[in-house]
């Protein structure tokens, strides 16, 4: 579902900043690959989220941060009678999610939305559900979005915030190259950045809700321990992760780990992720259920 102590932006940035060109298609095709390697956390995930809202009708559903649209698909697909806004703030994102919903035969029920929360709450209607997965950390007042969510929400309403539990990791310590540990300490040079960047990243979404007039009701961790990743995509999704991480963070690498780092993303070298065998993916994200009293 997106990564909170510290995580890349590698698959969620296009909730909050827009970008433009080769590069933010890059980075759509990493979302759609994340979809493909992570399908089975995708599915419990929103199996999880399905059961919770049993019980009233849920006829208007958000997904808010849409991405590429995997949540919003999965949730037009496991609430039949629904219609479902997946919102975006990025134009490119917005057009892949109208031509995915399209190719799922559901572009009657999936109605793409390009907004950007930072600048104020569109008029949505009335919604029965939310689902922001990944996406709150990056807007500029988490706090006042959660508070517009609950004012757009019908009484028995749900929101379903899901956010990394733990960062997501695909590389042994040991990777026969390179000083030991290059995954970990890379991983903490990345939260020192975002950190920076994003004070609620790592935060504890329960009370953030509650503090926004939510009532708590349920909270779970869901696992991604894929040893080893079977998905054909696995090599490239590792790939494009490690990509897009460079792209902001490779000047803050000791040399010897940029030098890792630049040989993890050269093809043609047999150490690099596209020839790796020992690749192990895992980490955790923790979905957070609130309702409207």
């Amino acid at each position: 579902m997106p990564d909170t102590d510290a995580h890349t932006h590698a698959h969620h940035d296009h909730h909050a900043h827009r970008h433009s060109g080769a590069a933010e298609d890059d980075y759509t095709d990493l979302l759609e690959l994340d979809a493909e390697v992570l399908r089975d956390y995708w599915a419990a995930a929103l199996d999880w989220v399905q059961s919770a809202a049993a019980g009233a009708a849920r006829t208007r559903l958000l997904d808010l941060g849409a991405g590429t649209g995997t949540g919003a698909i999965g949730l037009a697909e496991r609430f039949p009678d629904a219609e479902v806004l997946a919102l975006d703030v990025s134009p490119v994102a917005v057009a892949k999610i109208a031509a995915k919903a399209s190719a799922a035969g559901l572009a009657a029920r999936v109605r793409p939305v390009e907004a950007d929360l930072d600048a104020g709450w569109p008029d949505l209607g009335v919604l029965d559900l939310t689902w922001a997965s990944a996406s709150l950390h990056h807007m500029a007042d988490p706090a006042r979005v959660l508070r517009d969510a609950l004012g757009a929400t019908r009484p028995g309403g749900l929101i379903a915030v899901s956010e990394f539990a733990s960062q997501l990791l695909f590389l042994p310590d040991d990777l026969g190259f390179g000083q030991p540990g290059f995954e970990g300490r890379i991983t903490e040079v990345l939260g020192h950045a975002h950190t920076e960047e994003m004070p609620t990243l790592g935060s504890e979404w329960a009370p953030r809700l509650a503090d926004a007039g939510w009532t708590v009701v349920a909270e779970q961790e869901f696992r991604v321990d894929l040893d080893p990743p079977t998905h054909p995509s696995a090599a490239p999704y590792a790939r494009a992760w490690f990509a897009r991480l460079s792209e902001g963070l490779a000047d803050r690498l000791a040399p010897d780990d940029q030098a890792t780092l630049a040989a993890l993303l050269d093809s043609g070298n047999p150490r690099s992720l596209a020839n790796r065998t020992d690749l192990h993916i895992r980490g955790g994200r923790t979905i957070t259920i609130g309702r409207r009293d």
